[in-house]
């Protein structure tokens, strides 16, 4: 087969599946996740040659766990309360759960930002690779769910959006940098990317917000000027993050002698190929979110 045909086929299987699954219902879509996340740790095993079992059975059982935990304790709450005729509380400390689970990912995330720009070495120790696991592969697709719920209720639009920017910035990004780009970004990582396209990529991603803001997710006209505002913010986030995210997955495919993380799609690589950019951005995002709330 073609392999022209055979991403666009593998990839359209990808972006329908992705689609499909968020607006079918939010059970869907946190099975789907989990789906890709077990991909996710299989991948990054064998990227850094560590054993499978045990991150994988650890992460399903903390994925689902969080889940629950974060996204049904309030209606079990509501109905046992119902059923009882009483106003009981059940305490489950979601939110310093939520801020818990982040600081940790940011702290894992400082780390990997210098491994990326500060660590020559091409080896990586047996401690880092689990942590690195456990706070770049594995929570940051907890906060991959848990913006889906904006501040308050499930809303499909919110991850569809975050998606459509994190692809738009990776096409303008590689359209600008073919037609225009001349100084490397990190060449000794990712030889094609360059500046020129990488603020192509947030250039259009920002106008991607804008559009998404006024015609996608439809703000209230009283609420129209700070929904541009907070999507243009995310547009940033996302050609930033979304970027740090991308060649550092490329280091440690460099560090491990591979193309792909995986050969799961066809023409695109693996899981981590393809989610390398939302893995970086979704905590970050999730951390604009808490400051917006605190603000607000």
């Amino acid at each position: 087969m073609n392999e022209t045909l055979k991403r666009s086929i593998s990839g359209s299987i990808y972006v329908i599946l992705l689609i499909a699954s968020i607006y079918y219902s939010k059970e869907s879509f946190f099975i789907l996740f989990g789906i890709f996340l077990t991909l996710a740790i299989y991948e990054f095993c064998n990227l850094t040659q560590i054993s499978k079992p045990l991150p994988l059975i650890a992460g399903t059982l903390l994925y689902t766990t969080v889940i629950l935990v974060s996204h049904y304790s309030k209606e079990t709450s509501t109905k046992i309360n119902a059923y009882l005729g009483t106003n009981i509380e059940i305490n489950t400390n979601i939110q310093q759960l939520n801020i818990t689970l982040l600081v940790v990912t940011l702290v894992v995330f400082v780390k990997c930002i210098l491994f990326l720009f500060f660590d020559k070495l091409h080896k990586i120790s047996t401690s880092s690779k689990y942590l690195y696991l456990f706070g770049y592969i594995l929570l940051p697709f907890i906060f991959i769910t848990k913006i889906s719920f904006g501040i308050k209720d499930y809303n499909p639009k919110i991850i569809i959006g975050l998606f459509l920017l994190i692809w738009t910035n990776d096409t303008f990004a590689y359209i600008v940098g073919k037609s225009i780009g001349k100084t490397k970004l990190l060449a000794h990582i990712s030889p094609k990317k360059t500046v020129e396209g990488f603020i192509g990529g947030i250039l259009f991603a920002i106008l991607a917000g804008y559009l998404i803001s006024k015609y996608y997710i439809k703000a209230k006209p009283e609420f129209s000027q700070q929904s541009i505002i907070i999507w243009a913010s995310i547009a940033v986030i996302v050609g930033v993050f979304g970027t740090i995210g991308d060649l550092i997955e490329s280091k440690f495919k460099r560090i491990a002698g591979v193309k792909d993380s995986g050969k799961i799609m066809p023409g695109h690589g693996g899981v981590l190929d393809r989610l390398d950019s939302v893995i970086f951005v979704a905590p970050i995002v999730f951390l604009f979110y808490q400051i917006l709330n605190y603000v607000s």
